[in-house]
């Protein structure tokens, strides 16, 4: 039977709790009628139908997406699968999540985007949306075939955490994207100044004698994709920023006409170089953590707007990985579960807004990629029902994710996902 099958005759009216609107913000939910996929009916009045949900003390957003993840599939499983990691992706609200093309091999054709899509359409719990490779291999040598990725399913082009070192072929990138109207993603990192490092260039790595990453390592990389990007004026999407002076390019640059978006890992918003004075290898990421008014920065940014995102970044990896000494263990979070969380959590520090968090999360990232999310009838039925007051506390046990390398392991957190909808099915029901 098809998920449209699947789908067709199935009805739910949510009632009570807070539904979240990305102009009005928090309003009382009038009444929710899911039908056949998609919402029915929104307003005082309607009649139940089917099963009914009871969402008082809950709020109802529309599904979270993330423009940044990494389901480490095709691969060899050993890090991740499609199955586990939107499994993990539902169990954190997110009912769409943009697959990073860093798989193995690299999504650069319209083959490899198609496994990635069959794959979901078979074991995804989350709809999945696909990013092409901008160069093949991602070696940042020969364009790979941007028709063809666009065609088979690809939303957006990028080179994952890899940069393109030639300023030319980048300038090449960014014009054939451009003739395909495709968005290009990159996180900014000039290599030669990052050299070895796999720390902020900052105090703790002075005291530590780590080796550090330069801000400049990011910030020269955003001018030049910035410049480029007003040159052929092609939509740039940087991916991951880090950086004060990164955040004001920015918003100069969006001043002066340049179509240029920006997110944000939700780790960097939570949590600075500090994390990595006890050499603890779950927070050897890429970027680097920055200092205190690098984040403090990053949350003006998002409240701005100017930040358009927040994203998980989430970056699966088996428990080796992480167990070597610090240098030596490979980069990144197991993060996508406790976005949510770690966010409510800066809400309630009164650092970020409920209404910046969730549009962060639901229409921040819908603009990116040319599309709506937004709780009103005749939309797809994707949402999120979270109790902002429940807390939980992630485990190695009790996460989802192949990694188990979350940033917080063993504390209460807030906020729990109760129901997680794509289309009208649940992708995931709490106990």
């Amino acid at each position: 039977m098809s998920a449209k099958e699947q789908r067709a005759g199935i009805a739910l009216t949510i009632t009570g709790g807070q539904l979240y609107d990305s102009e009005r913000g928090l309003v009382d939910n009038p009444g929710l009628l899911i039908r056949d996929g998609r919402i029915a009916a929104l307003g005082a009045g309607i009649h139940e139908a089917g099963d009914t949900l009871d969402a008082g003390g809950q709020i109802i957003a529309p599904g979270f997406i993330d423009l940044c993840c990494n389901l480490r599939e095709p691969g060899n499983g050993q890090k991740g699968n499609i199955r586990s990691e939107t499994r993990a992706a539902a169990r954190g609200g997110f009912s769409t999540v943009c697959a990073s093309p860093e798989t193995s091999p690299v999504n650069d054709s319209s083959a490899v985007t198609n496994l990635i899509l069959d794959g979901a359409e078979a074991r995804g719990a989350v709809r999945v949306l696909p990013i092409g490779a901008i160069t093949r291999g991602l070696e940042g040598e020969l364009l790979s075939d941007m028709a063809g990725l666009k065609a088979s399913g690809c939303v957006a082009v990028g080179n994952g955490s890899r940069g393109v070192r030639n300023a030319r072929i980048l300038r090449r990138c960014m014009a054939y994207a451009k003739t395909f109207d495709l968005t290009v993603m990159f996180s900014p990192e000039n290599s030669s100044l990052a050299a070895d490092g796999y720390a902020h260039d900052g105090q703790v790595t002075t005291r530590l004698g780590m080796l550090g990453i330069p801000e400049v390592a990011e910030t020269a990389a955003v001018m030049e994709m910035l410049l480029l990007a007003e040159e052929t004026g092609v939509h740039l999407h940087l991916s991951q920023i880090s950086c004060a002076r990164s955040v004001d390019m920015i918003a100069n640059a969006r001043a002066r006409g340049v179509p240029v978006t920006a997110d944000v890992a939700m780790h960097q918003l939570c949590f600075t170089e500090s994390a990595l004075a006890g050499f603890d290898s779950r927070f050897h990421v890429r970027p680097p953590l920055r200092s205190e008014a690098d984040r403090q920065a990053l949350l003006a940014g998002v409240r701005a707007g100017t930040i358009a995102a927040i994203a998980s970044q989430h970056l699966p990896h088996d428990s080796a990985a992480k167990q070597a000494p610090l240098p030596a263990t490979e980069p990144g979070l197991s993060s996508i579960e406790t976005v949510l969380s770690l966010g409510l959590e800066l809400v309630q520090r009164g650092e970020l807004a409920l209404a910046d968090l969730l549009r962060s999360l639901t229409s921040g990232p819908a603009g990116i990629l040319g599309r709506e999310a937004d709780i009103r009838e005749g939309a797809p039925a994707d949402l999120c029902l979270f109790d902002p007051q429940a807390r939980w506390q992630p485990s190695a046990e009790s996460l989802l994710s192949v990694g188990k390398h979350a940033p917080v392991i063993g504390r209460a957190l807030p906020g729990v996902v109760t129901l997680t909808l794509v289309e009208g099915q649940p992708a995931w029901r709490s106990a």
